[in-house]
């Protein structure tokens, strides 16, 4: 018994640890993550994408877009631009565009990036964007071909992880995005709860039905409280799997049957438990004889 007990707590203790080291390894990444090709270059025109946030139909990722014009489009005394300037990024969500003149400096926004994949496998879903190209065109002159800039993409996405990959020979770069490993371990040990509530109502009330504990009027209550409890648990899956997920057809609905056969068991050992006595018999009326 001493060595079940002290394993279970190294056990607990290790788990824990595990977590934490899981989580703090997801917040390094979304704090200084950067994917890029060419990190230092400040000579030539550069690009930043910082992805942000998911939409929350899973279409897009929102990226803050920051270029560096270089120091060849920059005067050395302003550093602000010698001429026109035009932005275009290929595959975003929708058309962007921005246009720069002589005497500024581009700035950050918010660019929508499209993505595809599939969100039914959640938590363990995944997504890639179509190629990423972001052109300048020098002079705001859009007729000409326009130069492609590098790119460099920093991940601050909480709860995913996001990579780049870029195309050869070509600045033409793709995003990957997947759920982090602590975000899918939390949805996975929520269902565990689901699975677990499930599982204890079941054998309370089997128990109670096989007359191996006594039935006890206030565990009704109980049985009420676990049924309306899935929906909250269900709804505090992270990232907010849509209805019809596998999760719900797996887990959730198997759930909910479960905890609504162990409620009938257990007003079945009710009604067998708790009958009424039995009402007296009237006396007979008393007859006198003459």
């Amino acid at each position: 018994m001493r060595l079940g007990v002290v394993g279970l707590i190294v056990l607990i203790v290790g788990t824990y640890v595990a977590l934490v080291a899981t989580y703090e390894d997801t917040v390094e990444g979304v704090a200084a993550n950067t994917l890029t090709d060419n990190p230092d270059m400040v000579d030539h025109p550069m690009a930043t994408f910082t992805v942000e946030d998911m939409q929350s139909n899973y279409s897009a990722v929102v990226a803050n877009l920051a270029v560096a014009p270089g120091s060849a489009l920059l005067d050395p005394l302003t550093h602000r631009l010698k001429e026109d300037l035009v932005l275009r990024v290929r595959s975003a969500a929708t058309p962007s565009r921005r246009e720069y003149t002589k005497g500024m400096l581009p700035g950050v926004y918010p660019v929508p990036l499209t993505v595809a994949g599939h969100v039914e496998r959640w938590p363990f879903d995944n997504y890639v964007s179509g190629p990423i190209e972001v052109q300048l065109f020098r002079g705001g002159d859009t007729q000409k071909p326009p130069e492609l800039v590098p790119v460099a993409v920093i991940d601050h996405l909480s709860g995913f992880k996001v990579s780049a990959s870029k195309d050869n020979g070509h600045e033409v770069y793709r995003l990957s995005v997947r759920r982090s490993l602590s975000t899918a371990l939390f949805a996975i040990v929520v269902c565990g709860v689901l699975i677990a509530i499930a599982a204890l109502a079941l054998f309370v009330a089997i128990q109670t039905m096989r007359n191996r504990r006594q039935f006890q009027p206030p565990m009704t209550t109980w049985y009420a409280a676990l049924l309306f409890a899935v929906v909250p648990l269900r709804n505090a899956l992270p990232g907010a799997p849509p209805f019809g997920a596998w999760v719900d057809i797996t887990v959730v609905l198997w759930v909910i049957v479960a905890l609504v056969i162990a409620m009938l068991l257990y007003i079945a050992c009710w009604w067998r438990h708790l009958r009424p006595d039995a009402a007296p018999a009237d006396p007979a009326p008393v007859t006198s004889s003459a």
